[in-house]
């Protein structure tokens, strides 16, 4: 019997294996490197918050590259702008994936930007970290590819009318939300804390997204004689209600979300945030738990990036932390499945920019812990009072 294998065969067996090899290969990784994606508004006025999310992971990208890389290999971020606006966050997580190959995404932009990409995004099944949104939909069900750092909107805002209220007894209450998911998930955290707490509301208004004037808004507040406020908007609809209730003369305790929760939106309350609230789960800017975080930030950010962080660099750099530390984990074997295993495995990781985090297999929500703020217009900053 000839045991001799014929050349043809011995090339296809050759070709065989070469397939084999490429189909092991996880998209995205070489020998050498490993390709990172993110899709966040780095233009427009949402630019505030997606301009230093991107900061954090170039700070984080920066860190490990300086340390040699993951398992030998280095990081190559492409970053892509969505404007906030979901058609554009489609068609750039679909280049991201597509084209560009990317092992694994960063962010995913806002909340109906993200509701938008999610089909491509769990149909990809690559890594993808959501630390801009936690909006309800990332998280419940479970979507195995989606890790999401951050608390609950609608827990957040039960959280922060609550403790509001036992800090202002009996008073009054109203709110003002947003027409889309966004407010749908202020309104239903400020239910949850109307029922809990037994609270009197007087006035509930909805405005339409991308509203500039809230001086009809505000005048029905002070006229249903609401004592106190939920302000549902995102950053700049807030700054307008605190510094109308201040012309108006009607200036009440003010809930904002965490969203809100950056120096630049302080800055413009001015002495109209003298009353205004927030919960966070990220340390302050300045704040002692923060001080080696900033120092590292110093080491890899420019002057001029230095001016532009904010509480998102915080959120961004912790989120892409985890996700690194499940990738380094994989070993040299690194893969789609691997590193979304490893993630299910994270307890409380130090980040030094936020409280720990933490998933497991059955919740892919951080969900760290929450702590009372109250905005500081001299410093143009917040400071904790809890």
């Amino acid at each position: 019997m000839n045991r001799r294998l014929p050349k043809f065969a011995f090339l296809s067996l050759l070709t065989a294996l070469a397939c084999g090899q490429a189909m092991a290969q996880q998209q995205g990784v070489t020998d050498t490197e490993i390709v990172i994606g993110d899709i966040l508004p780095l233009t427009g006025p949402p630019a505030l918050l997606g301009v230093a999310h991107n900061l954090g992971v170039k700070a984080a990208v920066a860190e490990v590259n300086a340390a040699g890389g993951i398992n030998g290999r280095k990081l190559r971020l492409i970053s892509e702008d969505d404007g906030y606006v979901p058609s554009r966050t489609v068609q750039g997580v679909r280049k991201l994936i597509n084209s560009d190959k990317v092992f694994a995404l960063t962010s995913v932009s806002g909340t109906a930007q993200a509701q938008a990409a999610m089909p491509l995004i769990q149909q990809s099944g690559l890594p993808a970290m959501a630390p801009i949104t936690t909006f309800e939909g990332l998280y419940k069900p479970v979507i195995k590819n989606v890790f999401a750092v951050g608390y609950d909107m609608t827990d957040a805002v039960a959280e922060l009318v609550s403790r509001m209220a036992d800090r202002y007894p009996g008073k009054k209450w109203a709110l003002i939300s947003q027409d889309d998911d966004y407010g749908e998930n202020v309104r239903a955290g400020f239910d949850r804390a109307v029922k809990a707490k037994n609270l009197q509301v007087v006035s509930t208004q909805i405005y339409k997204k991308g509203q500039q004037d809230f001086s009809s808004e505000i005048l029905k507040v002070k006229q249903a004689g609401a004592e106190a406020l939920m302000a549902g908007g995102v950053l700049g609809e807030n700054v307008t209600m605190t510094k109308e209730l201040e012309r108006i003369g009607h200036k009440i305790p003010t809930g904002v979300t965490y969203v809100s929760r950056v120096p630049a939106s302080a800055k413009m309350m001015g002495t109209a945030a003298e009353n205004v609230y927030t919960v966070d789960y990220v340390y302050l800017e300045g704040s002692p738990q923060a001080k080696d975080f900033q120092d590292k930030l110093g080491k890899f950010l420019s002057p001029e990036e230095l001016a532009r962080v904010n509480r998102y660099t915080f959120t961004g750099y912790s989120a892409t932390r985890a996700l690194f530390d499940a990738m380094g984990r994989c070993g040299k074997a690194l893969t789609w499945d691997c590193t979304k295993a490893e993630l299910e495995k994270v307890r409380n990781l130090e980040t030094g920019a936020m409280t720990p985090i933490s998933f497991s297999a059955t919740n892919h929500l951080a969900a760290p812990k929450l702590f009372l703020l109250k905005a500081d217009p001299a410093a143009a900053t917040y400071k904790t009072i809890e």
